[in-house]
């Protein structure tokens, strides 16, 4: 009698979960993030890094960053300044550097800026050549509304392979018709977060990257 009471509670399980409602699919906008780790971010405490950008052929322009992430807080130094500040002052008490901070994680966490920002949209295109490799894509674009953030109205085209990274991407300011398109290479995984940690220019200049990486 208990076996026949226990093989029918295992056919009752089985009906509720096949008929049951089924868990909603995640937006591709999550699908991305959770490519590059998104699940594993709320164990991070803070993340420290230098951003570089060739500016010329003999310059290069650095700025060291430390996000404690936790107690919402950035470092900030470059050749001629340091300073910490907290990410909780209003808008017009932030310092020059957060918009360099901003910029600089975007280039770093888009993947993860796609959960974490609001007042944008996106539409996706389907089997686009990206614009450099030419490599058969998602294309994701997302447009920001024109209120919110230091560059309202932008528009990010993001170029997808089929595990949802983003090789390609291209920057349009205002929504502009134009932008140039970069690459998103060399990840590297940091306590199950990954960064791509090279963009390249669509000749294969190395334009942006990060060094010092550090995660705890």
């Amino acid at each position: 009698m208990k076996k026949q009471t226990i093989i029918a509670s295992l056919i009752g399980l089985v009906i509720f979960y096949a008929c049951g409602p089924k868990s909603e699919e995640a937006s591709l906008p999550m699908k991305v993030a959770l490519a590059y780790g998104f699940d594993q971010f709320d164990r991070l405490n803070s993340i420290a890094y230098t951003w570089n950008v060739q500016v010329d052929s003999a310059r290069v322009v650095t700025r060291d960053w430390k996000w404690n992430i936790k107690g919402r807080t950035v470092y900030y130094a470059d050749a001629d300044t340091s300073y910490t500040y907290s990410l909780d002052l209003p808008a017009d008490e932030m310092p020059p550097a957060d918009k360099g901070f901003i910029n600089d994680k975007y280039w770093l966490m888009y993947p993860f800026q796609l959960v974490w920002d609001e007042g944008y949209t996106y539409t996706v295109e389907e089997d686009v050549p990206a614009p450099i490799s030419g490599n058969i894509s998602t294309k994701m674009i997302v447009v920001y509304n024109d209120e919110d953030g230091y560059t309202p109205g932008d528009a990010y085209d993001l170029y997808l392979d089929e595990n949802f990274m983003i090789r390609e991407w291209v920057f349009r300011r205002g929504n502009g018709p134009d932008g140039r398109p970069f690459t998103w290479e060399n990840e590297k995984e940091f306590q199950g977060v990954k960064f791509a940690t090279e963009h390249k220019n669509a000749d294969g200049v190395r334009f942006i990257w990060f060094s010092d990486i550090r995660v705890d």
